[in-house]
């Protein structure tokens, strides 16, 4: 499929569909930079209800300091309820669909949404794993569709995933990423496929983790304390590739050797990975791996992994254990 040329415009008004916590954490994240947003809902009741709590928990968020000062005045300002989804969608120059994450749920909001929005709206989906171009045959005019996968909680958590389907215009994810960058988002742009990225890694490391209680290794809670503090760890700063690279791989090559002679090929070393190593290609050691990183940079990029584990430290230790775990 080859996707229309799309004209963008500048991003005015924003409405938000399904104001639940999802919805409202977006609509509070793109109200705080800037932009009128509106709610909708099933009805006028839920909306306001949901602009309520959302000025509501502003105020929270600023007394623990997590918002800035003027955050609730902002939200009274920039955020309004609609009666209905189609009025929330009139005169919007983009639409983030928030409701529920059922195939049957979501069809039905985005014919509604793209029945009632100018065409020039940008219509983005938040869903977590349903294929983009599966939610796209219930869009009238799909090229101006994606998917924009905010994670949870969505005022908190800096990465947001971007994914066009077939027919998407070029020009679509150019201006979606815009707005989340100028949202003070972390955007990245992935392929269509069951669960993208995130949630594609964040579930086969929970299978594995279930794995390994059902196989007497260790208990949830000692597994969790396993992840939390070792490569969990790292994985808040660094990608695995990043952390791969930098330990060497040739160690990860030959680790792969010893869980493949107890797991078989289920946990082989990746072909990839192989043939990187084959060709001497180590990671920083060498210059090159999955990533191409600066030799000269070396020692200035362990410097600042260490400073930054460090912190990282620092910071949980600062905030203690989590209440109840």
């Amino acid at each position: 499929m080859t996707a229309t040329p799309f004209e963008t415009r500048p991003v005015d008004r924003v409405a938000v569909v399904g104001s639940g916590y999802m919805g409202g954490g977006i609509a509070q994240v793109l109200a705080l930079a800037g932009t009128d947003v509106v709610l909708g809902d099933v009805d006028a009741e839920r909306a306001e209800a949901a602009r309520t709590r959302l000025i509501e928990e502003a105020r929270a968020f600023t007394a623990a300091g997590l918002f800035a000062d003027s955050s609730a005045e902002t939200l009274e300002q920039r955020l309004s309820a609609a009666a209905s989804v189609e009025d929330a969608v009139t005169g919007a120059d983009y639409v983030a669909e928030a409701v529920f994450e059922t195939r049957e749920v979501k069809k039905d909001a985005l014919e509604r949404v793209s029945k009632a929005a100018p065409d020039h709206a940008i219509i983005g989906t938040n869903t977590s794993a349903i294929p983009i171009a599966e939610l796209a045959l219930s869009v009238r005019g799909p090229e101006r569709f994606l998917g924009v996968h905010w994670m949870n909680p969505a005022p908190f958590i800096p990465g947001v995933e971007l994914i066009a389907h077939e027919g998407t215009a070029p020009e679509v994810v150019d201006a979606a990423e815009r707005l989340i960058r100028d949202a003070g988002k972390v955007p990245a742009r992935v392929a269509d496929a069951p669960g993208f990225v995130a949630n594609r890694l964040q579930f086969a490391l929970y299978k594995e983790a279930v794995k390994v209680v059902e196989e007497g290794l260790a208990t949830p809670e000692q597994v969790d304390l396993v992840v939390s503090n070792a490569f969990g760890f790292r994985l808040a700063l660094f990608g695995p590739f990043a952390i791969g690279d930098m330990a060497g791989l040739d160690v990860y090559h030959a680790s792969y050797g010893s869980l493949e002679a107890k797991y078989g090929s289920r946990l082989s070393a990746p072909e990839s990975l192989t043939a990187l190593v084959e060709d001497g290609n180590l990671g920083l050691k060498t210059g090159h791996g999955f990533l191409d990183i600066d030799p000269e940079k070396k020692a200035e990029l362990l410097a600042y992994r260490d400073r930054a584990y460090a912190a990282l430290s620092a910071l949980r230790r600062e905030l203690g254990p989590a209440p109840g775990l």
